[in-house]
């Protein structure tokens, strides 16, 4: 069964239920004042049950009441029933606008810009039409849009010389909210198969207008249609439910065809919108790509030559004849108003890519998002399908030099067109993930799913889509500048932006395909060019089954780093991590082409086939120094173990399998929001491992069989330990007393190998402490050239 909602009156009949009157003229009686209509309301009230939304509104007599009951339809047709009464939704004008002008839009800047939108469609319908009918454009001038302030007055006039309305037109247009002229003409086109859709309209909800109110108190439209003879004058106050209509009887406001729209600015937006500067930008930013020519009243300067008579000279005669004076030629700088051209850039996303010039591209990239340096490279596209769309997009020539841009997804670089009027470059992610906010351009729709003010993309699915495909072909024209002959190209980029890939490798598990050969890291065999994965995996040695990597804090730590003997002594490549984000975005990787990554600072280090027997051997023979070494150190390590990965340093401290590396816990120290207990649970354990064959290790073997007690050796083992801390990157708990440490094996190793000067120290003590120092004081001590001595003798 359908749901069923039901409300019921019963303490009132039918006709003691107070319904608001209709707003019609005829209603009040006022025949040059006509009251506003909603055109969200539906003219036929509820005929038909109301089959719109799937829902039925019936209203059904009782004895003693009304019951209006809302059902889910289950038919497309149902009979209707003769005891129904309709009505029509009613709705307080005044209320209905308030809420349009005050909570529809976040900007008030928009005005312009959905003024600027009409003023095109009224333009593009009179393209259109005069195709079939091209009386209608006569001498009304150039198809174009001028937009005039009036610091003075406080005004703002936007002129337009297209398709005009009569008095009918602008009863219907302006006086019914929410009814788009607009979208009823594209309707018509649609309707007419002869002439197709393919129309640059804009409007679609019939509202725009009114966004006038916004920063004005009253708004004045005169407009005349090619197809009557008369010119009429619209008036509407911001705070009335009502307007005027009048004919203009004034010849000297008779225009031949068009719309001019004057807006009477409110006290407090007087000074900000009707500075020309401010109107001249809002064009550019929001109209910039409408396809009419936008002009704008600007206050500009030019340098004129000027004839002066020159002064005469002294003794000269001021009384000569005009003829005989002379005159030189000054240059002087004139101010003047006139028309600028404020939409000159032309929206190059429209064009066939095969017909634009990379030098059209660079300018065209320079200009919309002012910048100097020319992009690395760019994608120009159309999609098809479900959602229409044209787009370029660009890789900027620099990275941003403010390094939280690095992970604001906020950053307004990707600007958002439909039908060529910017709707809007603030997107919290929604169009590209925040890895790849680097990334600038324009995309442009004819059919996106906006809300009523434009501003916000409302149906997530759609979104969805457009964000896939533009980052599909994001990573398209990454990886073909990669694999361009042009090296140089990519490594500027990998040098900008390599580190918002890897942000990718941690964000965007579903693209690690397309970001993992994108990657680029120094190793133990290119230390001075970056390689990728795939040469990687190339030069990978035979039996090789693991990509081996190693997370330092630089180039040079990495090179020295007792990790790698045995790894380089074999010939395996191991990959340098220098930046702090590499080991993270590794770890989330986990594979490439079937081979695991491994971290050769940590434990349990398989490097292919060994001798198991020799290896046995040799655990059980240092296993009474592993365990009299760990006595030594107790909780410092987990355990002391013979090491695989040695071949010249004595020994080295690894971390735990599953704990982190010194790298890691380096990283997390340095955090400003850092959390000890946790370092401390993360941290994981330390393993000593010792490599057998350095004669530090043998003589400490010695030591262990013959003196074990002996503090010397216990010196040395806590020595090793501190060591081996910080050869292996970890920091050690209180640097001061390792230096002491150190200190006193320097005394011991030096130990007067050279001889001691203790003989000459007692004498030079012995002959100061006998006889005391002559104490000067600073005003006996006069040089030989004392200027001061000199000028008193």
């Amino acid at each position: 069964m359908a749901p069923v909602l039901s409300r019921s009156f019963v303490s009132a009949s039918p006709e003691a239920i107070p319904y608001p009157a209709a707003f019609s003229a005829h209603s009040r009686g006022i025949s040059n004042r006509v009251l506003l209509r909603s055109g969200l309301l539906p003219r036929t009230g509820v005929k038909n049950g109301l089959l719109r939304s799937s829902l039925q509104w019936k209203m059904v007599k009782k004895q003693q009441g009304v019951v209006v009951r809302c059902e889910a339809a289950v038919a497309e047709k149902e009979a209707p029933e003769s005891s129904g009464e309709q009505y029509e939704y009613q709705a307080e004008v005044s209320r209905l606008m308030d809420l349009i002008v005050h909570s529809l839009y976040s900007h008030k800047e928009v005005f312009l810009r959905e003024l600027v939108s009409n003023a095109s469609d009224a333009l593009d319908k009179l393209r259109f039409l005069s195709v079939t009918e091209s009386s209608l454009l006569g001498d009304g001038g150039e198809l174009e849009i001028r937009i005039k302030p009036d610091p003075e007055k406080g005004t703002i006039t936007i002129i337009d010389t297209g398709i005009g309305m009569t008095k009918e037109e602008l009863i219907d247009c302006l006086g019914t909210i929410a009814q788009s002229g607009t979208s009823r003409f594209v309707k018509a086109l649609k309707e007419n198969k002869d002439h197709g859709s393919d129309n640059s309209l804009i409007g679609q909800f019939g509202v725009g207008f009114y966004s006038a109110f916004l920063v004005s108190d009253k708004v004045v439209v005169a407009t005349k249609s090619p197809r009557s003879d008369k010119q009429f004058v619209w008036e509407a106050a911001a705070d009335s439910s009502s307007y005027s209509i009048r004919e203009e009887t004034d010849p000297e406001k008779f225009f031949g065809r068009g719309t001019q729209i004057t807006l009477y600015l409110k006290e407090d937006d007087k000074y900000e919108y009707s500075e020309p500067a401010k109107i001249q930008s809002l064009v550019k930013n929001y109209s910039q790509f409408v396809s009419f020519p936008i002009y704008t009243w600007q206050e500009k300067s030019r340098t004129i030559e000027v004839e002066e008579e020159e002064q005469p000279k002294e003794g000269e005669d001021k009384e000569k004849p005009e003829e005989e004076r002379k005159k030189t030629k000054k240059t002087k700088t004139e101010k003047y108003w006139d028309w600028e051209l404020a939409n000159e850039t032309k929206p190059i996303w429209m064009r066939n890519p095969k017909e634009v010039e990379k030098e059209q591209y660079q300018e065209f990239y320079k200009k919309a998002f002012n910048e100097f340096l020319d992009p690395l490279t760019h994608a120009h596209f159309t999609t098809e399908g479900e959602v229409e769309f044209r787009s370029v997009l660009y890789i900027p020539g620099m990275a941003p030099l403010n390094n939280e841009e690095v992970i604001n997804p906020k950053t307004k670089n990707i600007r958002l067109y439909v039908k060529r009027v910017f709707i809007s470059d603030d997107f919290d992610g929604e169009l590209f993930p925040r890895y790849l906010s680097f990334v600038k351009g324009v995309v442009d729709s004819d059919d996106l799913p906006l809300n009523v003010s434009r501003e916000i993309l409302q149906e997530s699915r759609i979104v969805r889509i457009m964000r896939k495909r533009l980052v599909r072909k994001t990573f398209d024209m990454i990886q073909d500048l990669s694999e361009s002959e042009n090296k140089e190209d990519y490594k500027k980029f990998w040098e900008n932006f390599g580190k918002f890939l890897k942000l990718g490798c941690i964000e965007d598990t579903g693209n690690h395909k397309k970001i993992t050969p994108l990657l680029r890291f120094f190793s133990s065999k290119s230390e001075e060019e970056l390689i990728s994965l795939d040469d990687y995996v190339e030069n990978m040695v035979e039996n090789q089954k693991a990509i081996y990597y190693l997370a330092t804090d630089s180039l040079k730590s990495a090179k020295s780093a007792p990790f790698l003997e045995k790894l380089v002594q074999k010939g395996i490549e191991v990959l340098y991590l220098i930046e702090p984000i590499d080991e993270v975005a590794i770890q989330n990787l986990q594979t490439y082409k079937e081979k695991k990554f491994v971290d050769i600072s940590k434990e349990d280090l398989e490097l292919g086939e060994v001798d198991e027997v020799s290896e046995r051997e040799t655990k059980q023979q240092f296993n009474l120094l592993c365990d009299w070494i760990k006595q030594q150190l107790g909780d410092k390590v987990a355990k002391v173990q013979v090491s695989k990965r040695l071949n010249s340093s004595p020994c080295v401290l690894v971390s735990g399998k599953f704990g982190w590396s010194a790298n890691m816990e380096r990283l997390m120290r340095a955090q400003t929001l850092g959390d000890t207990s946790s370092l401390e649970f993360m941290r994981g354990r330390r393993i000593l491992e010792i490599n057998p064959d350095h004669p530090i290790v043998k003589d400490l073997m010695a030591a262990c069989k013959n003196e074990p007690e002996n503090s010397d050796a216990k010196r040395a083992v806590d020595l090793l330990y501190d060591t081996a801390l910080i050869s292996s990157g970890f920091t050690p708990d209180s640097p001061a007393e390792l230096g002491n440490k150190i200190y006193e094996m320097m005394i011991m190793a030096l130990g007067g190998r050279w001889g001691r000067l203790e003989d000459d120290d007692e004498a030079v003590d012995a002959s100061t402490g006998d006889s005391e120092a002559q104490v000067i004081e600073p005003s006996e001590v006069i040089t030989d050239n004392d200027p001061w001595n000199e000028g008193s003798q």
